[in-house]
């Protein structure tokens, strides 16, 4: 799960190192994603997951999405 979250990432923004992101890593200061980028990793996550990575609020880093989708 871990690994298709990174190549979504990687997908959207191909800037970005897979190898370069962990849990610390801040979707928008570390990792570049700007508004749009997020709302096409939100819709990636919400298609392949088929689950709502907001719905308790906003995401900010590579860890909480994974402890999302680790509770699910």
């Amino acid at each position: 799960m871990e690994n298709k979250i990174k190549q979504i990432i990687h997908k959207i923004n191909e800037q970005v190192d897979i190898e370069t992101i962990n849990h610390n890593s801040h979707l928008k200061n570390d990792l570049g994603l700007d508004s749009l980028n997020l709302a096409m990793l939100t819709v990636e996550i919400e298609d392949e997951f088929d689950i709502d990575i907001f719905e308790n609020g906003i995401v900010n880093t590579f860890g909480e999405i994974m402890e999302i989708l680790n509770t699910q």
